[in-house]
């Protein structure tokens, strides 16, 4: 039976309180309540009457097929509906494509249509049938070349270059919840919240933020499909982190878009934004990323730490070049994140330890312990493409 989140109408009023012990999620210089979601239609919409709807029959042979995209931004993504009369099996049993590409930053107005083709299926947590799908697609102009945002085609390339080394990627995406205002979730509307310290892998009203959504996005992503290995509050309050993976080729890249995906849509039902913006907030908050899990069979193999190190010494002749792979910007993003504090590396320079954070790659304590299995490369934003990151990454250390 199809996943479906309930929503929920936030009303919590988080105002100044007086003794110390009691201003984790709120300063004493926030003098004004903050009304939560107060502006956000969708909060007030009530989401349990599409249930009804959801409870209707139809002839199982019909299927439900949501084509997802990436637009022309690179960091967003756009979806339309399509229903089939028939059960596909693998992407290729799904059809072909378009939509308007003037509408999605991607083509001009006389020449739009843009073609999607289908390269991986989900189930559906949002649709009734059970076999109703999400179909990940990407994108290409009407002369048949990959649109600039589609790096899923560079990725294949370079993965089908490089697989006889059976490459793995991980990726621990960072995110934050916004009121529709675009303050962070819970933040109060005067002053700021008490410092970092108390909020990661927090328990307590006072402490989190959003966990209703976080474990709802767990739950359906389980069961579309991903390979969803886990999920935490960050340092900061009102952010959070899922982790996908590690998985060999393209599934990790693709099960970051879709898990994307489903985060927005779930946080859509509760009236809340998600961004994977990388610095939200400016000041003395961690920023968020997207740190990039990489591991071979070399590097898996005894004494594979000798590999580990190789690969880190390719990585740091080619700083210049992922840094501008890392973000939807060049790299415009990570200069308000990589600024060689708040558990980051500068984006100047290239550096790598063993258990420190404060890296541009790290190994892992236990993979010294075990002398053998990944690294760990913090450099990538939160709002990264995922295909351009592990792109990068197989040429670097395979392919060239």
């Amino acid at each position: 039976m199809a996943f479906r989140v309930v929503g929920l109408l936030i009303r919590q009023e988080l105002s100044s309180l007086g003794s110390a012990s009691t201003t984790r999620m709120i300063s004493t210089s926030a003098t004004r309540s903050a009304r939560i979601l107060q502006e956000s239609p969708n909060a007030y919409m009530n989401k349990t009457l599409l249930d009804r709807y959801h409870k209707l029959k139809y002839d199982p042979k019909y299927v439900q097929a949501t084509y997802v995209w990436i637009d022309g931004t690179g960091e967003n993504v756009r979806l339309k509906d399509r229903v089939l009369d028939y059960v596909p099996k693998k992407p290729e049993d799904v059809p072909n494509w378009q939509y308007d590409g003037s509408s999605t930053y991607q083509a001009l107005g006389g020449n739009s249509d843009i073609k999607l083709v289908p390269r991986a299926l989900y189930k559906d947590p949002f649709k009734p049938g059970p076999n109703d799908l999400i179909v990940l697609c990407d994108t290409y102009q009407p002369d048949g070349k990959p649109t600039e945002s589609n790096k899923r085609a560079l990725m294949q390339d370079a993965y089908n270059k490089s697989k006889d080394y059976e490459p793995w990627f991980g990726i621990e995406q960072e995110y934050t919840f916004l009121d529709i205002d675009g303050r962070p979730l819970g933040w109060p509307t005067a002053g700021f919240p008490g410092p970092q310290g108390p909020y990661y892998c927090a328990t307590g009203a006072q402490n989190v933020v959003g966990r209703d959504i976080a474990e709802a996005h767990a739950l359906a992503c389980l069961y579309a499909g991903v390979d969803f290995a886990g999920t935490n509050a960050e340092v900061m309050p009102a952010q959070w982190e899922f982790q996908v993976g590690p998985n060999l080729g393209m599934k990790c890249a693709d099960d970051i878009w879709l898990a994307r995906y489903l985060l927005w849509r779930i946080a859509e039902d509760y009236g809340v934004v998600v961004t994977f913006d990388p610095k939200p907030m400016e000041g003395n908050w961690n920023g968020a990323g997207g740190h990039c899990n990489f591991s071979t069979k070399q590097m898996r193999a005894e004494n594979g730490i000798e590999a580990i190190k190789a690969a880190i010494e390719k990585l740091s002749k080619q700083h210049a070049k992922h840094i501008k792979a890392y973000d939807p910007r060049g790299g415009k993003d990570n200069e308000r994140r990589l600024v060689g504090r708040l558990e980051t590396s500068s984006i100047d320079k290239f550096s790598w330890g063993v258990a420190d954070r404060s890296t541009s790659v790290r190994i892992p304590r236990g993979v010294a312990d075990a002398n053998k299995g990944y690294l760990e490369d913090r450099r990538p934003s939160s709002n990264c493409d995922p295909y351009s990151v592990c792109h990068a990454i197989l040429e670097t250390c395979l392919v060239e």
